[in-house]
């Protein structure tokens, strides 16, 4: 019975996709696109939900053992586990577009929550040793503020379970899990780290989710490769322009456990497609505040590519 109802949740939003006119239906040479499961996930959502046999979508830890089997023609990853794995010629996949732009925040049951109760006092962060880390603590540094403390946990959903349980602890979560959070308690708020990565460094968002590309796929396929773009940045876009269908999608992929929390969520995990040759200056600029987590320096001019 839930595979059946399931089935039917997946033909009526399929039904909505294409009554309201997606632009998706030009061939992409069969193309597949691998993803976590997670947020990264929801800028593939409508187009996963038209086209089931295009996208995968796998637990996040997978994601490199994706590079090195090269089964797939695009790889959503984290921007600096792709350059890093690039760099060390353990991948042959390039750079062809920033899918996301950062989900992190810092969260809090504490009345009136700002980013200056940090100051001197306990934060729990999320991915000891990880760029998600080396931000928080690098935008904290250019705020001026200095916690008493900082202690790490192995995820956002690690992250987010202390904040419900400790009403006065301080941690850094992430979309969808804040939203989660603060559906269940309404106490629970957030600071975007966005906000304070653009007072710090003038731009909107940092690099986080990108789409890569396989360098024989490239070869083989160029114009598939250009279409199959194409339809990704179109369901990348419609997080933004049309949410209702992006949430539904999202649900029925179980990308997002609800409607409630994937209608409130998706709006706060910065989806936007922006071109590798467009978006270098930004990462760079990112890959500058710890370049371990990029291989040691910033990405080479071959590891973008740039559809022409």
């Amino acid at each position: 019975m839930k595979t059946m109802k399931k089935g039917i949740v997946w033909l009526l939003v399929a039904a909505m996709l294409l009554v309201m006119g997606t632009g998706m239906a030009e061939s992409a040479g069969g193309l597949k696109i691998t993803s976590p499961s997670g947020a990264p996930g929801l800028a593939l959502a409508t187009l996963a939900a038209e086209e089931p046999e295009t996208c995968t979508f796998i637990a996040a830890e997978n994601i490199t053992a994706a590079f090195a089997d090269e089964n797939a023609d695009f790889i959503v990853a984290p921007l600096n586990a792709g350059a890093k794995l690039y760099k060390a010629g353990k991948s042959h996949y390039r750079l062809a577009a920033v899918l996301t732009w950062g989900n992190l925040y810092f969260a809090s049951q504490k009345e009136a929550f700002q980013i200056e109760d940090l100051n001197g006092a306990e934060v729990t962060l999320f991915g000891e040793g990880t760029l998600n880390a080396a931000l928080a603590l690098y935008v904290l540094g250019e705020k001026g503020i200095v916690p008493a403390s900082v202690a790490y946990l192995g995820s956002a959903a690690n992250t987010q379970t202390l904040l419900l349980s400790d009403e006065s602890a301080m941690v850094m979560t992430a979309e969808p899990a804040l939203t989660a959070a603060s559906v269940k308690n309404e106490k629970v708020t957030g600071i975007a780290l966005n906000d304070l990565y653009e007072e710090v460094t003038g731009f909107r968002g940092f690099p986080q989710a990108g789409l890569f590309v396989r360098a024989e796929t490239l070869e083989t396929k160029p114009e598939e490769v250009k279409t199959m773009m194409e339809k990704i940045a179109e369901a990348a876009g419609q997080c933004e322009s049309n949410l209702e269908a992006v949430t539904e999608a999202a649900v029925a992929l179980e990308l997002l456990p609800n409607a409630k929390v994937a209608s409130l969520a998706i709006p706060h995990c910065a989806i936007r497609f922006v071109p590798a040759s467009e978006a270098r200056e930004q990462i760079e600029t990112t890959a500058k505040i710890d370049l371990s987590q990029f291989g040691g320096e910033v990405p080479a001019d071959d590891f973008y590519y740039t559809a022409e």
